[in-house]
């Protein structure tokens, strides 16, 4: 080793000097150089421990096998789209019939799809073989959830009136619009559900009491679906026109702004189902909090919008009372819930 300001100087090393006095005489050294083959075999294994434990290499590797294993999570769940829709032709609608409110619907699931599978992704590692296990199995489960949420969404929050009429008949854009906020705001449940803090899929114990990760997703996922469902309902008795009327009459900007408030709710439900599970009692008051807050939010934000986004006008005025909807100040009205939505989760 060189140290500075002294000049290093190598002397032969004798036997003297590594052993001691009494087996100087009695104990020879002898060096034994190994075969030529063997020294190349160990120079080849020491290069590949090496390659093995760079960090970077093991870097590149796990992100690939991540991506690749998300891009075939992704196909499977449009298999699984394609099978629960198959008297849909989705090249024809969006090709030949130019359905434009086909196109938002469908581009609303692969968001929520999306969104799913970011849940089953995102967390701390227990390693990479053990992460893909749980991704796969988590984002199947999540996968299924989306399209059961999409089942039940259809039949409650816009069960006026048939969507499949609405969409692929009349190519309603509004009804569109909701349908695909649907699938958004069911994917933030979704996501919220299956996400957690070292969440195990078929076992996971959480204060004393053995669950598995799989139902610990449903009971969050069953929770937040009938919470949408109830703050859509209160949020179409708030308003002082029929949601579902003038969706139906092709009323865009009606739908924009429903859409809006439907993926705001969305966003909150999922910040209180999801995070690390401590007791039901106090993930249970989280997920009423945050929901109480989006009540709130909800006239709060559209007064915004009145006040301060569209100083001197009303928005109801905007979206119903003219011949024209005006399809931008629902689109500033879509903002306000969202943006509102946004910011919460990130104060609390």
């Amino acid at each position: 080793m060189k140290e500075s300001g002294a000049l290093c100087v190598h002397h032969p090393i004798t036997t003297e000097q590594i052993l001691p006095t009494e087996y100087q005489e009695t104990a020879p050294v002898t060096l034994i150089a190994p075969p030529a083959g063997r020294v190349e075999e160990g120079l080849v294994v020491n290069k590949r421990i090496q390659m093995l434990e760079n960090p970077i290499l093991e870097l590149v590797l796990e992100t690939a096998a991540y991506i690749s294993v998300s891009f075939i999570l992704l196909l499977a769940g449009k298999m699984v789209f394609d099978l629960s829709h198959r008297k849909i032709n989705p090249r024809q609608e969006l090709v030949k019939k130019d359905n434009l409110a086909f196109a938002i619907s469908n581009l609303g699931y692969y968001i929520g799809l999306l969104i799913v599978l970011g849940g089953a992704i995102l967390g701390p590692s227990n390693g990479l073989l053990a992460d893909l296990v749980d991704i796969v199995n988590f984002s199947l489960l999540a996968i299924a959830l989306l399209n059961i949420s999409a089942w039940v969404n259809d039949r409650f929050i816009l069960r006026k009136f048939s969507i499949h009429k609405e969409i692929f008949v009349d190519q309603n854009v509004g009804t569109g619009v909701v349908h695909a906020a649907n699938y958004i705001a069911s994917g933030f449940i979704i996501f919220g559900a299956v996400y957690g803090e070292g969440s195990i899929f078929l076992l996971d114990i959480k204060m004393g009491t053995t669950l598995s990760g799989m139902v610990m997703a449903l009971i969050f996922w069953l929770i937040g679906q009938i919470l949408l469902l109830l703050t859509s309902l209160v949020y179409n008795r708030m308003l002082p026109y029929d949601i579902h009327d003038h969706i139906e009459r092709d009323n865009i900007a009606v739908g924009i702004g429903y859409a809006g408030a439907i993926i705001a709710m969305g966003i909150l439900i999922s910040q209180g189902t999801g995070g690390e599970f401590f007791n039901w009692n106090d993930h249970l008051l989280k997920i009423l909090v945050e929901v109480s807050i989006g009540l709130i939010l909800l006239p709060l934000a559209r007064w915004i919008t009145d006040k301060i986004l569209l100083p001197g006008e009303k928005i109801t005025d905007e979206i119903i009372n003219q011949e024209k909807p005006n399809i931008g100040a629902s689109m500033i009205e879509a903002f306000a819930y969202i943006g509102s939505a946004v910011l919460i989760i990130w104060c609390i």
